[in-house]
């Protein structure tokens, strides 16, 4: 099998909060530590083979049995820090999502109902034991929420062309949390105070509470994971939508409407045509 071929291609994309060792106690910062001396670490698509290779059981594994050990790892100055997958957790508030996404026929040839049910009720019970439990990855299916762009400046844009070796291209930008929260909280201001209210708003303090939770010297990473395979190469080399988002807050900090409206246009044009293929055969 060749190495595109072998290729699993999810058209999602990723926000992930790595953290330093020290933000988690003892004993887990004992097991990341070890984990993170690994010769190999799992990727990406290790974790999308496991995660595909339950829901193709028969009966279809839902939400895993146990809890991921396995982490994303990054260096950050010299200070090892890491993502939690959190499969499971993951699993469960993915579940809560599936009905908007699919029709009822569709869902339950997929998912048979006892198994979403049963779900539902671990969830239930584990969540009464967790109540401050929350994931270290979000994810979003064939788009990039213009909220997640807001955390990022276009010189923190990382893009890797495809490989003559087959391997995927990569588009992603990181950052530190402080200049993520720092962002956020200047769009929120300037959003307030030029329009009232909508989705954005209440997207970016969704957001902003999400990463209140982590500590305060963890890497921000937009990963745009499956949907390079959604973009030509000409289109991943021209996409600059974290700067279309700062061009368009930073028109209206100053009034200019018109500008604003001209980078939401295009940011809007760009994700349209990869949303629109997924209805496509």
């Amino acid at each position: 099998m060749s190495v595109v071929s072998s290729v699993l291609v999810p058209y999602a994309s990723y926000l992930r909060v790595y953290e330093p060792l020290a933000a988690f106690p003892e004993p887990e910062r004992a097991h990341w530590a070890r984990y993170a001396g690994q010769a190999r670490i799992p990727t990406a698509q290790d974790e999308l083979r496991r995660s595909l290779a339950d829901l193709a059981a028969t009966p279809p594994v839902a939400v895993p049995v146990h809890e991921s050990g396995d982490a994303f790892v990054a260096e950050v100055d010299g200070v090892v820090c890491v993502c939690p997958w959190r499969t499971r957790l993951r699993g469960w508030l993915a579940l809560e999502g599936l009905t908007e996404m699919f029709p009822g026929p569709v869902l339950d040839a997929v998912l048979p109902p006892v198994v979403r049910g049963q779900a539902a009720v671990d969830h239930e019970r584990w969540a009464e034991r967790n109540p401050d439990a929350r994931p270290w990855i979000r994810t979003a299916v064939w788009q990039v929420p213009v909220r997640w762009f807001v955390l990022f400046s276009d010189e923190e844009r990382e893009h890797v062309a495809a490989g003559e070796d087959g391997a995927a291209p990569v588009l992603r930008y990181r950052t530190p949390m402080v200049q993520a929260r720092r962002r956020l909280a200047r769009a929120l201001k300037t959003l307030r105070d030029s329009v009232d209210g909508g989705g954005l708003t209440e997207g970016l303090v969704d957001v902003g509470r999400w990463l209140e939770e982590f500590h305060p010297r963890a890497l921000v990473e937009l990963d745009y994971g499956g949907l390079v395979h959604a973009l030509s190469a000409e289109q991943l080399a021209g996409d600059r939508s974290a700067a279309d988002v700062a061009e368009g807050i930073a028109a209206l900090r100053t009034g200019d409407t018109e500008r604003a409206g001209e980078a939401y246009g295009r940011l809007a044009e760009r994700w349209r045509a990869v949303r629109d293929r997924q209805f496509a055969n």
